[in-house]
């Protein structure tokens, strides 16, 4: 097959909507909407563009490259390197901070319900029923939950829609009146940026792509070309309505200031906008699919993470993999929402810069004949002030020490946009720019070592 149908089209749209979109992703959209308040819509465009464009452009970098996932596309800087920057995805993805979250996310969408007091007894035993049920469907390695995601994933997005309808039919206020939070005023696009990193996209996308690659491969397109620009035509659909999603929950937060002051997390905020639209049985409907998507999500998470330390490290088996994940899941999980989110950042600060760095020179590879001296230089200028910029994003607990106010006092005067949480633009297109120029330099002196030999 040389050519998609357009059944294809919308099949392989799916797959990509259903893997990068899940309950999890309703929280942080809303939240920023309160955040910026009026200045919603630039919000809004940096978080699609870190939230879908990124992930779409590491699905095409995997397909491009022919990696076979995040070892494959970092393979150019040296297996240390690959296999280190794949170990603390997958711990990310894994039992440090996704897998956790799918369990404080739809938590947080009733915990209001129970006194301040009862709340963390009432994780504990949420959190643990919750990773029970996800382990024992895991022992068969997930595939007992494809049908329930077929069923309940529509039933969740129907919900979804019907309260988005009445958002649209009488909506909370206008977005345009309300007042934006410190630093959203004069820098709402960057922000909205750094807020698409929570989705995680562009990490499991790194990750977990090379299924859609293998997906499109699957109806005949062999030539790398053909199958590119499927895989941009069918991402661009799917991730188009994610992105439309993204841009409906943005601006009701920021409408919902109307009614809810700023929230502590986007869970919260999200069941009073439920509860104004539906009412408590619709919370609660929602509250209740949120949860089994999650674990739905969870249960892909963790059957990923077995699987993939299991073929890395195949003298420890999958079952280990396996309990290891949930076991610090469970434990992690009952720091709550706030405090994942508040460790997760400093992490995606780091790591995002060197995900995007990666996933651009895997997209221009063709043009240096994916030669790691390119990467090299792209990579490791992009690292060095990814490490401030992490720095800058912890808790207190790291960040009021003298040697962070130290390093962040350093990296406030001489990195450019450090301020903006972007620190590695500037280092990473300089890096790029100094790995294509060595890779031009030694072409040359390659052609000329040839022609004098010739002569």
């Amino acid at each position: 097959m040389k050519k998609l149908q357009l059944k294809h089209y919308l099949i392989i749209a799916s797959l990509i909507f259903g893997m990068f979109f899940g309950a999890g992703n309703l929280i942080f959209p809303v939240h920023l909407g309160q955040l910026a308040g009026s200045h919603w819509l630039p919000a809004a465009i940096g978080f699609i563009i870190s939230g879908t464009l990124i992930p779409l452009a590491a699905l095409l970098a995997l397909a491009i490259t022919r990696a076979d996932g995040i070892y494959g596309l970092a393979s150019p800087l040296g297996g240390g390197f690959a296999l280190t920057f794949l170990i603390l995805v997958h711990l990310t993805l894994g039992p440090l901070f996704a897998t956790p979250r799918t369990a404080t996310v739809p938590f947080a969408m009733f915990s209001a319900h129970f006194p301040a007091a009862m709340q963390p007894w009432a994780l504990l035993i949420y959190s643990a029923i919750f990773f029970g049920i996800v382990y024992y469907a895991s022992l068969t390695e997930g595939k007992i939950t494809d049908n329930v995601g077929k069923i309940l994933n529509p039933a969740f997005l129907l919900l979804l829609f019907i309260m988005f309808l009445f958002a649209f039919i009488n909506p909370m206020g206008s977005a345009a009146s309300t007042r934006a939070a410190a630093g959203y005023a004069g820098a709402a696009f960057p922000n909205g940026f750094l807020e698409g990193y929570n989705t995680l996209d562009a990490l499991a996308a790194l990750a977990f792509g090379v299924t859609v690659v293998s997906a499109i491969r699957a109806f005949g397109l062999k030539k790398e070309k053909d199958a590119s620009l499927a895989l941009a035509k069918t991402g661009l659909l799917g991730f188009l309505g994610i992105a439309l999603i993204y841009f409906i929950l943005i601006w009701l937060g920021a409408s919902s200031l109307h009614y809810f002051k700023l929230s502590a997390n986007g869970g919260i905020a999200f069941a009073q906008i439920a509860n104004h639209f539906l009412g408590l049985f619709g919370e609660a409907l929602l509250a209740l699919l949120a949860t089994i998507t999650c674990m739905s999500s969870a249960i892909g998470l963790v059957v990923a993470f077995a699987q993939d330390f299991h073929k890395r490290f195949p003298k420890i088996s999958y079952r280990t993999f396996l309990t290891f994940n949930c076991g610090i899941s469970f434990l992690i999980a009952n720091f709550g929402l706030n405090t994942i989110i508040s460790w997760s950042t400093p992490v995606l600060m780091f790591l995002y810069p060197i995900a995007i760095a990666l996933i651009f020179c895997g997209l221009t590879s063709k043009l240096f004949k994916n030669d790691s001296i390119v990467y090299r230089f792209t990579i490791f200028f992009a690292l060095i002030p990814a490490i401030f910029d992490g720095i800058n994003a912890a808790p207190a607990l790291i960040a009021n020490t003298a040697l962070a106010k130290a390093m962040i006092a350093f990296a406030s005067h001489c990195f450019p946009f450090f301020s903006l949480g972007l620190g590695w633009l500037t280092f990473g297109i300089a890096g790029y720019i100094i790995g294509l120029s060595g890779h031009l330099l030694k072409q040359h002196l390659g052609q000329t070592a040839k022609q004098m030999e010739l002569n």
